[in-house]
């Protein structure tokens, strides 16, 4: 039998890497991974390179984890922004039309403006407030107007194997008895590998469209840090502060949002997968290594 192929972008990040040990042990499915810096480079800001390139693979679905998510580094630098966050996803969605693929794309909570006061649904109005938030809505834009058979999964506060607020914290701790963390931005720590595996899970269907996917539960920064810490064995203490608080001494350049708790109310209608706690993945997260 023929194994699907699947392209996979932005392979090296944490949700890339998550993608691949999740599919590894599918014999159905072969993945083609790509990025900026993995055997296979594949700009997906350039059309005429993503055409080619998908033409010439034939696959059966594109996973999208590319992403530009430096959220500060793009309210001056929204150009490449919007090249990295929706004109890619734009050029794989006419790539995977053209070829007949399904089309995976990754998007995030900050395509809401951060003032609710109930989980948001996926058909909660948004508002971005910021250039990370506005390209990543436009990139939605592009996929739902360019592509058919499309699923896009909104995720929030994701750490897997790279660079995360897990691991940043805990490089903190070596060198810190004491640390402040936020404590008014409420949200849902959601490890790379559950949602790799809702990934797995809604690609063989054809239940298209927009989902959000989080672990279950929410949280804030602060007492996300103090749980980080506890499954550690660290006695790092945590001083809540507010947002105004930490901003004052720490300049950001891009708002946050103070309320990011989403409800994952189409997987749920749908029956296609339940998250786990937000706990239950954080503790995983550290029996797995920080996979």
């Amino acid at each position: 039998m023929d194994k699907k192929k699947i392209i996979v972008t932005g392979c090296n990040g944490q949700l890339g890497r998550a993608v691949n040990r999740e599919f590894a042990p599918d014999e159905g499915f072969e993945l083609v991974n790509t990025d900026v810096t993995a055997d296979i480079s594949l700009d997906i800001t350039d059309i005429d390179k993503v055409m080619a390139f998908v033409k010439e693979i034939r696959p059966y679905a594109i996973i999208n984890c590319a992403a530009y998510t430096a959220v500060d580094r793009q309210e001056k630098d929204s150009e490449l922004s919007m090249k990295i966050n929706a004109i890619g996803p734009r050029n794989l969605a006419i790539a995977s039309e053209e070829t007949g693929a399904k089309f995976m794309h990754i998007s995030t909570d900050y395509v809401f403006p951060g003032v609710s006061d109930h989980p948001l649904t996926e058909f909660d109005p948004v508002g971005p407030t910021s250039v990370y938030g506005r390209t990543k809505l436009a990139g939605e834009g592009f996929v739902r107007d360019l592509a058919f058979r499309y699923f896009i999964v909104r995720t929030a506060w994701l750490y897997g194997d790279g660079h995360n607020f897990a691991r940043t914290m805990l490089k903190l701790s070596e060198d810190h008895k004491e640390l402040t963390v936020v404590s008014d931005q409420l949200g849902t720590p959601t490890s790379a590998k559950e949602l790799a595996r809702c990934i797995h899970a809604l690609l063989p269907t054809d239940d298209y469209g927009l989902f959000h996917g989080t672990c279950e539960g929410d949280t804030n920064w602060a007492d996300f840090a103090e749980e980080i810490f506890r499954l550690a064995g660290k006695d790092t203490v945590v001083h809540h502060v507010t947002t105004e608080e930490y901003t004052a001494k720490n300049p950001q350049s891009a708002p946050r949002p103070a309320y990011s708790i989403l409800d994952n109310y189409m997987l749920r209608l749908t029956g296609r997968y339940l998250f786990a706690d937000w706990h239950d993945a954080l503790k995983e997260y550290f029996e797995d290594g920080f996979k």
